[in-house]
């Protein structure tokens, strides 16, 4: 997977730096629309509290936190040591202008407990969902008794312009690679969506796509590497093509010339009381 650190087959942690160079596209890609109907449903008094499961580098918490009203604090949530410390060194701003309150908490989210997130007024992640196994998405959603605002999870629709016949073949194996070692990849919406609405919650989809134009070249170089990478990982009879293919593609981004469409999906969770 693109930016993920693996041993043994097993998600270990992602790259700071693909974090810290996504951020931009993840902020202009999630679904705003979903705000309003967020909004309305958290309490209207007292200071919100926000878990930020599996927060990386803490983009969702800086995107989020000046879209809220205030106060807040923040529970910044996740396994790799790393990504907290850089998390807990941002500043996060409400939408009234005062600084959220942060403390971060070490942990895997199959660990996740009701009990952990009692008093929360919002659960929220950011590109999590299609890295998590069914067991690790049910142990969220038996957990939050609370609104879940859920971004940017992959649905395994890429489009590359100009196209490529080999497009589909990368594409195909791409997915198959989310998948591996139990992880739900392109079905982690599904997956929620039954998840959250087996306990009576509501839940609203929206798209949030990448649209990657020239203006953001060095992120599709290096979203094209670690893709062409992951699929020949998955099928290695893609090997003998991957080279010319992968060097075809930097060449057209460089240029300025390739597009491309990365699919997600934004999910916003309403409880059986609030929906």
């Amino acid at each position: 997977m693109t930016g993920v650190e693996a041993r043994g087959g097993a998600v270990t942690g992602f790259d700071p730096t693909w974090l810290e160079l996504r951020e931009g596209a993840d902020a202009t890609a999630r679904a705003a629309e979903l705000l309003d109907p967020l909004r309305a449903a958290l309490p209207p008094g007292g200071p919100l509290v926000i878990w930020d499961l599996g927060c990386g580098t803490g983009s969702q918490g800086r995107w989020l936190a000046g879209r809220l009203r205030g106060p807040q604090h923040w529970i910044l949530h996740d396994s790799d040591p790393r990504l907290l410390d850089r998390a807990r060194a941002s500043t996060y701003t409400t939408a009234d202008g005062t600084p959220a309150t942060v403390e971060t908490r070490a942990g895997g989210i199959g660990a996740l407990r009701a009990s952990d997130l009692v008093g929360a007024s919002l659960v929220t992640a950011s590109a999590l969902l299609d890295v998590l196994t069914a067991a690790e998405v049910e142990a969220i959603a038996a957990a939050a008794d609370c609104p879940a605002l859920l971004t940017l999870s992959v649905v395994g629709r890429v489009r590359l312009s100009p196209s490529e016949p080999l497009d589909a073949e990368f594409a195909a194996a791409f997915d198959a690679h989310q998948r591996r070692g139990g992880l739900l990849g392109p079905g982690a919406v599904a997956a929620a969506t039954r998840a959250f609405g087996r306990r009576g919650a509501s839940v609203q989809a929206r798209p949030s796509p990448w649209r990657l134009g020239p203006g953001q070249a060095a992120l599709t170089a290096e979203w094209l590497r670690g893709w062409v990478a992951a699929a020949v990982e998955q099928r290695p009879d893609l090997a003998p093509f991957a080279e010319d293919y992968l060097g075809r593609r930097l060449t057209e981004c460089a240029a300025g010339r390739l597009t491309a469409e990365v699919h997600h999906v934004d999910l916003l969770v309403l409880p059986g009381s609030a929906s």
